[in-house]
């Protein structure tokens, strides 16, 4: 027989004729805490030029009017034109976090050897969580302007749609399907700009009732279409293609939905208009500090860049479904 000692620090779970029981636990944390959006992982994303990141946008080509651009053929008369341009600016922001682990904890956790990744799944989550916050800011961002921003946020993408006034209402007793197809067929034959929408986001509630609108007058069940990393979705037949409708956690709605006095708000968005513009690194990056007398050791997450919505008003549409 090998004689050991037994640490006994907290009660035993069970003391008898041949037994001692102790507390042990399994290896694997339960752990389906949410982490990422979708919306944050599909939109492009773009080295920034500087703070704040600069670009132009042109709003119109030279386009003569029928009366200036026919003409005698044998007097040609041309009037000069021009393209019409902008230029915008996107603020960089910054998003910070930090883990510490004490030297003593630690220790004990490599001589207990119970928990041996949990570290490293620490540090991992440090840099997920940041990105969770940074998902929800993409939508929900609380800075109220691109030239010149009021807070440390982002302006969100929320924010930014529905600065460039294109927003449409879809009553309680009107269709959603109708009145998102018919947005979106409104949206595609712009005459002064190519939009083609790819997507819809909305709060998983919206789509739920979006499907079952679809089972209830038509019998008809949505296809699904890949987004993101095995990710499937159902699509919605419109002018502009099978658009995915995309369930964002991020955006809330108001109210109870059937009441009469909720508002769940749904986003046509031409994702390859949205950039987030990155400095030095799109990923979160981790600085390990030096060690303080306290002995522990102090990992900060950073995260540099900001969020621009380009044709907020003519290339995504807010749409409010009241039910």
């Amino acid at each position: 027989m090998k004689a050991q000692f037994i640490d006994l620090h907290a009660a035993a779970d069970y003391l008898g004729p041949g037994a001692v029981e102790v507390n042990r636990y399994q290896n694997e944390i339960t752990d389906i805490v949410r982490r990422r959006g979708a919306f944050g992982q599909r939109i492009k994303q773009v080295p920034a030029t500087g703070h704040p990141s600069r670009f132009f946008e042109e709003t119109a080509i030279p386009s003569p009017t029928a009366a200036q651009a026919f003409v005698d053929p044998r007097n040609i008369s041309a009037t000069a034109q021009s393209p019409t341009r902008a230029e915008r600016s996107v603020p960089l922001k910054a998003l910070v976090s930090q883990v510490n682990y004490n030297l003593f904890d630690m220790e004990v956790g490599n001589q207990q050897s119970q928990f041996a990744y949990l570290q490293a799944k620490d540090l991992t989550d440090a840099v997920e969580g940041l990105l969770r916050t940074h998902d929800v800011a993409l939508w929900n961002g609380n800075d109220t302007s691109l030239s010149t921003p009021t807070t440390q946020q982002y302006f969100g993408a929320i924010g930014q749609i529905s600065a460039g006034g294109n927003t449409t209402t879809i009553g309680t007793s009107a269709s959603i399907v109708d009145g998102l197809k018919s947005t979106i067929a409104e949206m595609v034959s712009n005459s002064s700009y190519e939009v083609r929408p790819t997507a819809i986001y909305a709060n998983p509630v919206l789509l739920d009732l979006i499907d079952r609108e679809m089972k209830t007058a038509f019998n008809v069940v949505l296809n699904t279409v890949e987004i993101t990393g095995g990710m499937r979705v159902k699509a919605l037949s419109t002018q502009a293609g099978e658009l995915p409708l995309i369930p964002e956690w991020a955006i809330s709605y108001t109210g109870t939905p059937g009441s009469g006095t909720a508002v769940l708000p749904a986003y046509i968005v031409s994702e390859d208009m949205v950039e987030y513009h990155w400095l030095t690194d799109p990923n979160p990056r981790v600085f390990q500090l030096g060690m303080p007398g306290s002995l522990a050791s102090q990992n900060v997450v950073v995260k540099f860049g900001g969020l621009v919505v380009k044709g907020a008003s003519y290339a995504h549409t807010e749409v409010k479904v009241n039910r």
